[in-house]
């Protein structure tokens, strides 16, 4: 309890968020959000329902849980269609909190389109919305986000849904030194020790879809995934001994008796 991850005016004593896309149904969606110990589950609203109560939502599912919905923008492609979407859902949910993505490369890597997602940020955050933007492996740029009103940055580790985990680690202990809001890792992620390594980097937490959806057996990584960024999360907290090119002996030498 004592190790709480602030976001904004939110709390949460969880560091792992997941996703809630490419499962089979509603119900392993639950079971595997459950399992993780996420107290956070992103929705793409524009593919997944939880705005409309005359079709199966998903927001029924985590009734009487205490998992918030984290809307995100998957899909929009302007700074324009990230605003509205995100007026009108607040409208339909009453929900503030939100993962701002914009995509500039719809047909191969999924980048996020930085320029579009720094005006997003900058009216969203004056419309009252607490930003968690996605962006890419960049400190200037996700400095720019936090001067722009993102209440986290959330950089990705690889291109969404490859499985590659962090392919440039100096980065995301760059973009650390250069933020003063929480730094989630997020995309690309591919199983338990990619998480725990992003952890380990200093990263405040870790957002994963694809590598619990799609595993062979969603709930056991799922809970691999939360037994990972606690691990992570105190070896990071622990210090880590320095790296040396040499032995060192792990006993003391003086003193022998023979």
């Amino acid at each position: 309890m004592s190790d709480i991850l602030k976001i904004g005016k939110y709390e949460f004593t969880s560091r792992l968020i997941v996703g809630s896309g490419k499962y089979p149904d509603f119900q392993t969606t639950r079971d595997a959000t459950l399992a993780s110990g996420s107290e956070m589950i992103t929705v793409a609203v524009r593919r997944v329902n939880i705005t409309n109560p005359d079709e199966e939502n998903l927001m029924d599912y985590f009734k009487g849980t205490d998992v918030k919905f984290l809307p995100n923008s998957a899909g929009c492609t302007t700074a324009e269609e990230a605003i509205t979407l995100f007026r009108l859902t607040r409208e339909a949910t009453g929900i503030d909190l939100i993962k701002l993505e914009v995509i500039g490369d719809t047909a191969k890597t999924l980048y996020p389109d930085v320029i579009e997602t720094l005006k997003a940020c900058e009216v969203l955050a004056e419309d009252g919305f607490t930003i968690m933007a996605y962006t890419n492996d960049d400190p200037i740029v996700a400095k720019r986000l936090e001067e722009a009103g993102a209440a986290a940055v959330m950089p990705l580790a690889a291109p969404i849904g490859s499985g590659l985990g962090i392919q440039n680690r100096f980065n995301v202990v760059f973009i650390k030194e250069a933020v003063n809001v929480p730094v989630i890792v997020d995309a690309g992620i591919g199983c338990a020790s990619d998480a725990a390594a992003a952890m380990e980097l200093g990263a405040d937490g870790v957002l994963t879809n694809t590598a619990i959806a799609q595993a062979e057996n969603p709930i056991e990584m799922a809970e691999a995934m939360k037994h990972a960024v606690l691990a992570g999360r105190l070896s990071y907290k622990a210090g880590r001994i320095p790296k040396r090119p040499f032995a060192t002996a792990s006993s003391p030498v003086d003193g022998m008796i023979f």
